[in-house]
C-alpha cells in the first residue's frame, strides 16, 4: 500500500497524457482494493476511464483494470455490477484471444463464480459444461489446476442450487472426487 501511495504522489503533477500516472493510479487502486475497497472504487474507476480515453489501444491494460474493477465491486458486496463487468470481460478475452486461451478459460471461470453466486446455477452448468471445460480439457489437459477449478465451479453450481435433484448433488460429489484425486 505505501508504495502505491508513493508512485502515486510521484507522478500525480504530470499530465493526463503521461503513461506513468496512469501506472501510478493502477498501483494505488490495486494496493487499496484488498483492504480497503471503497477507498480503491474512485481510483480504480478513474483509471479505467483514464485508459479508455489515452490508451484504448492497449487491451491488456484494459482488461487488467476491469478485472480489478470487477473484483472490487464485489468487494463492496455489489456482485450484480461484477456480474455485468466479468460478462464484458470474458466477451473481449474470447473476441481478442479465443476459446482455448489460458486468459480466456480464467476469465471465464471468474464469469462463472459471479454468475453462481448471482443464482444463475443453470447457466453456470451450460457455460462450464459447453463452453469452459471443453477449451481447458483441450488446451490446458485435465490435471491442470484452472481445468480442476472449473470442475470445481460446476460441482458447486450443481449442490448450491436450491432445487437441485439427488442426480445433481450425485453428479457433484462424482467431479469433486475427480478433482481431489
Amino acid at each position: 500500500l505505501a508504495l502505491g501511495w508513493a508512485a502515486w504522489k510521484a507522478y500525480l503533477g504530470r499530465p493526463e497524457t503521461d503513461q506513468y500516472q496512469c501506472l501510478a493510479m493502477h498501483g494505488l487502486g490495486s494496493a487499496l482494493r484488498p483492504s480497503r475497497p471503497k477507498e480503491a472504487l474512485p481510483v480504480l474507476e478513474t483509471n479505467l476511464e483514464l485508459r479508455r480515453r489515452r490508451w484504448s489501444h492497449d487491451h491488456h491494460g484494459l482488461l487488467v483494470t476491469q478485472t480489478n474493477l470487477a473484483t472490487c465491486l464485489d468487494d463492496l458486496g455489489r456482485p450484480d455490477e461484477a456480474l455485468v463487468l466479468r460478462r464484458e470481460i470474458y466477451a473481449k478475452h474470447l473476441a481478442l484471444h479465443g476459446a482455448a486461451h489460458k486468459s480466456t478459460i480464467l476469465n471465464g471461470n471468474n464469469l462463472a463464480c459471479s454468475m453462481r453466486k448471482e443464482g444463475h446455477f443453470d447457466e453456470v452448468k451450460l457455460f462450464v459444461r459447453n463452453q469452459l471445460l471443453p477449451a481447458a480439457r483441450q488446451s490446458l489437459g485435465s490435471d491442470h489446476a484452472l481445468t480442476l477449478k472449473l470442475n470445481q465451479n460446476l460441482a458447486m453450481a450443481l449442490s448450491k442450487k436450491p432445487e437441485a435433484t439427488r442426480d445433481d448433488l450425485l453428479a457433484a460429489e462424482s467431479i469433486m472426487q475427480d478433482v481431489v484425486q
